[in-house]
Formats: structure tokens, sequence, C-alpha cells
């Protein structure tokens, strides 16, 4: 029997603050990128540090509430699936990317955090549950068919 699994962890920052489009069918989409950063002592003892970006996608209540609560520099955690979407551009030319369709998000900045901007304490006021985003499967992707052309990005 064979086995198979897409699943996605990432803890990091957020780069920019999200981008919320609601596609024609009414559904939101908020599209945000989160980079990860890691660091290691090379062969000769020097410090080398290295940043990963990953696109995320969050549809739904998730995409809602990520677009009013996460600003750019604070740290989340993400949960999802990894997916690479291709189409054709304007060029001719067919491109590729791809994206992790987040199925839970949580906010880990607290009030007074450093990367705080002021929104700390509406996030730290929120009930935990809030806090705490998991999407449900009709949340997570679109009911209909959703063409290339429906994304915002």
């Amino acid at each position: 029997m064979a086995y198979s699994l897409n699943k996605a962890q990432l803890i990091g920052n957020l780069t920019k603050d999200p981008e919320l489009k609601t596609i024609p069918s009414g559904q939101a989409v908020a599209s945000f990128s989160v980079a990860t950063n890691s660091s290691w002592v090379d062969k000769a003892g020097q410090k080398q540090e290295k940043s990963e970006f990953h696109n995320v996608v969050a549809w739904g209540k998730l995409a809602e509430i990520c677009g009013s609560y996460m600003k750019k520099g604070k740290k989340v955690y993400v949960e999802g699936r990894i997916q690479t979407r291709d189409w054709e551009g304007e060029d001719g030319v067919k491109k590729y990317r791809t994206e992790i369709v987040a199925d839970n998000v949580i906010m880990l900045d607290r009030a007074g955090s450093p990367t705080g901007s002021g929104d700390d304490e509406a996030v730290a006021e929120m009930p935990r549950a809030q806090r705490t985003v998991k999407a449900k499967s009709e949340q997570s992707a679109p009911q209909e068919e959703v063409s290339i052309d429906d994304l915002p990005f």
C-alpha cells in the first residue's frame, strides 16, 4: 500500500502585510510571504546565515482574519499543504508558483513584543481561540473551480 503526505509547517516572520482580495465568487483569499532563517558554522569556522521566503495563501474566514490581524514583521506559525500552480503568462511563457495553502495560522507575537506596531494590544485582547485559527475544509479551498485569471496575484 502506498502512502502519501503533503504537510508544511513554518515558524517565521511576515515579510509584508497580507494582501486580501475577493474572487468573483465572493470568497476571500489572502496572500502573504513568511521568511524563515537558518544559521550554521561552515568548515572555516565562519557563521553563515540563510533566509528562505515562502508564499502562503489562505482562503475564506482564515483569509479574512489573516488580513485583519497580521502585520509585516510579526512572527507566525503556518500549517498547510504545498501546492504548485502553473499558467501561461502574457508573453506565452509557462510560469510556476509554489505556495503553501494554509489550514492553520497562529499569531505568535504578544503585546509589548519587539516587533510591536501598536496592533499587539488588539491581538493580545483577542480570545485565544481567535489567535489560533484552523480552517475548515470548506474554508481552506474554493468550492468551485477557480481559474488562474480569478487569482489576484
